[in-house]
């Protein structure tokens, strides 16, 4: 058995000077990154790097998954490899950890694929990926004050009426996070061509103490960029108890398959 498997990181379309910045990078365990040119002719390439097999076996790999630590390494190297690419070239992302068992079986992959990736990579050219997120915390938001009504109130009656401020306030916050998504949503229909839905995060993959209710991600043309941002950004103005946080640009992730074939993807024209 050899003791080195195929990592790819990427689907690229080959460009000048394209080697020059790969033979600069290390990717994941540190590996130099290479590219790894198609079967019929370079215009499509894999970029790839040389790893243990020993920690990307099946067995092991299920694992080494559940390390946070080593988890991390590898998912740090592998988008650091694909965002340096995608400042050359258009690139076509690929899953944290895919891996074959060596330059030729890769090969074959992106040969046999070789039609679908040309015209997904056609799509995304001069395209950038953007993630949308909102929040809500109704625990920033102010009560509105209960009319004092006779004399003080009983301790339950009380307790009943600060639940009911407290319920009136999460809908409040709830009510006006569909107006920041309804804004953002407007903002992608003008200004972005494809959405991609994403599960809100939660548990250990919130690092927030707030409620995510919209996790989105955008392809926006280089052109638009500056006007998506900026509409994005204003979509929770005036809006208490929401915050709007929006990230990128992205090479794009969430977008290296057409939209129906991509998890949780609305297809554009629009978002």
């Amino acid at each position: 058995m050899n003791d080195l498997v195929t990592y790819v990181y990427a689907v690229a379309r080959n460009a000048d000077r394209l080697e020059e910045l790969i033979t600069a990078l290390n990717g994941v365990a540190d590996a130099p990154v290479r590219l790894v040119p198609g079967s019929h002719d370079n215009t499509l390439v894999l970029v790839a790097s040389h790893v243990p097999a020993q920690d990307f076996q099946e067995d092991a790999l299920k694992q080494r998954l559940e390390d946070l630590d080593w988890l991390e390494a590898v998912a740090r190297a592998h988008h650091a490899v694909i965002e340096a690419v995608a400042t050359h070239t258009t690139v076509l992302p690929l899953r944290l950890a895919t891996v074959y068992l060596d330059d030729t079986r890769a090969r074959d992959v992106l040969g046999g694929e070789q039609a679908v990736f040309t015209d997904r990579l056609e799509r995304l050219a001069e395209h950038v990926e953007w993630g949308v997120k909102i929040y809500v915390e109704p625990s920033t938001a102010p009560a509105a004050a209960e009319p004092r009504r006779g004399a003080d109130l009983s301790p339950g009656r009380a307790y009943l009426r600060s639940r009911r401020q407290q319920q009136s306030v999460r809908d409040n916050v709830y009510q006006a996070a569909r107006q920041a998504a309804d804004v953002v949503e407007g903002v992608g229909r003008r200004h972005a061509v494809e959405r991609a839905r994403h599960r809100v995060q939660q548990g250990v993959l919130a690092d927030t103490a707030a409620e995510n209710v919209v996790n989105d991600a955008y392809l926006v043309p280089l052109a638009q960029c500056e006007e998506f941002r900026a509409g994005v950004e204003r979509a929770a103005d005036g809006l208490q108890g929401v915050r709007v946080e929006v990230t990128g640009p992205w090479a794009p992730y969430s977008f290296a398959m057409p939209p129906a074939e991509t998890d949780d993807a609305s297809p554009g024209p629009r978002p």
